[in-house]
């Protein structure tokens, strides 16, 4: 778009559009037929492109003309709904909490972890998932207020940041009602005859869970490999195959999946931190999160 693209221009055009001529726009917005002709032109000057012909004794709109008739509805829409969106926002003030969530970290812990503040009025709660690194150097940019990661953040010497524990869970191992029957009884060892759902090597807990299967002496038959925590659940949940999980959240995972529980995944625990760029916290909210943790 020219740098001598005008708004007001847009606006003139709008009129005269809407009222199929200039002598009635002119007469709308009390101005003189050369002027509201002149700024016309001006607009499709810039746009490079005619947006009105004539027709009869009145104008209508080219084919770029009927594409910026429609952009400038939407935009002037917008300008009428302005002082009202204003006022509101004014009156009912959002609390604005940006979180970012390291994409191996289960999502049913995250809404445990965030349920401290979810009654809060005005909650504008903002939720984006990436890696771990990715969501650091938003961190440190302030386009988030906290990240919730698995791991504590890696010792950075450009970055500031700070590691706060957020508790831990043992892990254990889920299924559908018909594997936990078929392998409860000789469990863990019956892992070695059934499918198996792993966590990928980009979670801080697949490297216990491998260490595990070795001192107990099994090769797990590895079927499904999955860095988002739902879709292994959601995958798990349809019979796929058995998954590990947090004990954390075991009855939201009984609930939703339809799974039960197989058995203890002994000495596993997953480990669960929140990480800012303040020693001491200062948002309300992620204080709130840190203090509401049990």
């Amino acid at each position: 778009m020219s740098t001598s693209f005008n708004y007001k221009h847009l606006y003139y055009f709008w009129v005269v559009a809407k009222e199929g001529g200039m002598s009635r726009a002119a007469d709308k917005l009390d101005m003189a037929v050369q002027t509201v002709s002149a700024q016309v032109r001006e607009l499709e000057r810039s746009l490079g492109y005619a947006l009105l012909k004539p027709a009869g004794r009145g104008l209508v709109l080219t084919d770029a003309g009927v594409t910026a008739m429609q952009l400038a509805d939407q935009i002037f829409q917008i300008g009428e709904n302005l002082p009202t969106l204003v006022r509101d926002a004014a009156s009912t003030p959002a609390t604005r909490l940006a979180v970012g969530i390291s994409d191996g970290l289960p999502k049913l812990v995250v809404r445990r972890l965030l349920q401290p503040v979810i009654a809060e009025p005005n909650l504008r709660l903002i939720c984006h998932e990436g890696e771990l690194e990715d969501l650091l150097g938003d961190l440190a940019l302030h386009r988030l207020d906290v990240v919730f990661s698995d791991r504590p953040a890696p010792a950075n010497p450009n970055i500031k940041l700070y590691s706060h524990a957020m508790g831990n869970s043992p892990m254990a191992w889920y299924a559908t009602p018909a594997m936990v029957r078929a392998g409860g009884r000789k469990f863990p060892h019956s892992l070695a005859d059934m499918p198996v759902l792993m966590p990928t090597a980009h979670t801080a807990v697949r490297a216990r869970l491998d260490h595990w299967f070795e001192q107990i002496g099994i090769r797990p038959r590895i079927v499904g490999e999955f860095e988002d925590s739902a879709l292994l659940k959601t995958f798990g949940g349809s019979g796929m195959g058995a998954f590990p999980a947090a004990e954390w959240v075991q009855d939201d995972l009984l609930a939703h999946y339809g799974v039960k529980r197989l058995g203890p995944c002994e000495g596993v625990v997953e480990h669960f931190y929140a990480v800012g760029t303040e020693r001491k916290v200062q948002h309300p909210l992620v204080l709130r999160v840190l203090q509401g943790v049990v």
